[in-house]
């Protein structure tokens, strides 16, 4: 397939290199252009706008923000001027109702739309590991196999309405730091009992707590391993302040949401940007007198 890449972070540049190795046509658009070099090098086609990215079958969308989803589907030679029949599948962590806006800009400009957001640190994207949330036309789904096949291990189809894939994602993120925030304040309690941090990790992953989630980030808590960040506290915050949003306008109460918030928040400020999503565990530890 000709396949459009647009976003070369540390997500995007995994899922471009696995396309490519997948033996796809790849053409890769970025806001720094020099971003794309490597790819470029390597065989990639540079698109000079992401409407030229557009051009194949399929453009993918991997950015941070809503911002930037917005900038370059509605923008100046956007996806949406690409006079293309492709499919735009939208990985980002953006809000669902951008996502309902994008759905019906597409439809209006006689192009497709599918929201395919991922769960999986920037290693798993790297190893083609990723597993995909999707949600959309099954039809459309359907046409996206080879690029799912290509950068994950699995898809999770979970509705005809492509908001509902973002939905996913978000209710899953909050699940991630909610684990986090568990972890953190459960080993700050041990370890001011004399209870070393590691000891902790190994009897609840090898006895309660099995799942990926805990087993990666408690480690990266017992080591207190928060730079370099795999996903910046800042990226951490605006999905929670996007899952925020989504509780209030569905009158959801979230009381574990409010503390997460404030210990990403007081994590920034004693840490600096820098520092990884799971860095909110330094604002738990300073809480305990750590």
């Amino acid at each position: 397939m000709e396949i459009g890449v647009i976003g070369l972070g540390h997500m995007g540049i995994g899922i471009a290199r696995n396309i490519a190795k997948a033996g796809h046509r790849l053409t890769v658009w970025n806001r720094d252009p020099a971003k794309t070099d490597a790819l470029v090098a390597e065989g990639a086609v540079r698109a000079a706008s992401p409407a030229e990215a557009a051009q194949g079958e399929l453009v993918v969308t991997m950015l941070a923000n809503d911002a930037a989803v917005e900038a370059v589907t509605f923008g100046e030679k956007g996806i949406l001027q690409a006079n293309s029949r492709a499919i735009h599948v939208s990985m980002s962590t953006i809000a669902p109702t951008l996502v309902t806006r994008l759905d019906t800009a597409h439809r209006e400009a006689g192009m497709r739309f599918l929201s395919a957001p991922v769960f999986g640190r920037p290693d798993v994207a790297a190893a083609g590991a990723l597993n995909i949330v999707a949600a959309g036309d099954a039809d459309l789904i359907a046409a996206c196999q080879p690029l799912f096949e290509a950068i994950g291990q699995r898809v999770f189809p979970v509705g005809d309405r492509p908001e509902q894939a973002n939905i996913v994602k978000l209710s899953g993120n909050f699940m991630i730091l909610a684990a986090v925030e568990s972890f953190a304040e459960a080993m700050a309690l041990g370890e001011k009992n004399g209870v070393a941090p590691a000891t902790f990790v190994e009897v609840m992953t090898e006895t309660l707590f099995g799942g990926r989630s805990h087993r990666v980030y408690g480690e990266i808590l017992a080591e207190q391993r928060f730079r370099p960040a795999g996903f910046t506290a800042p990226l951490g915050l605006k999905d929670m302040n996007l899952v925020a949003s989504l509780a209030n306008d569905s009158r959801v109460p979230m009381p574990v949401l409010g503390v997460i918030r404030d210990h990403l928040l007081s994590a920034m400020a004693r840490e600096g940007e820098d520092l990884d999503w799971s860095g909110l565990a330094l604002a738990v530890r300073a809480d305990a007198g750590l």
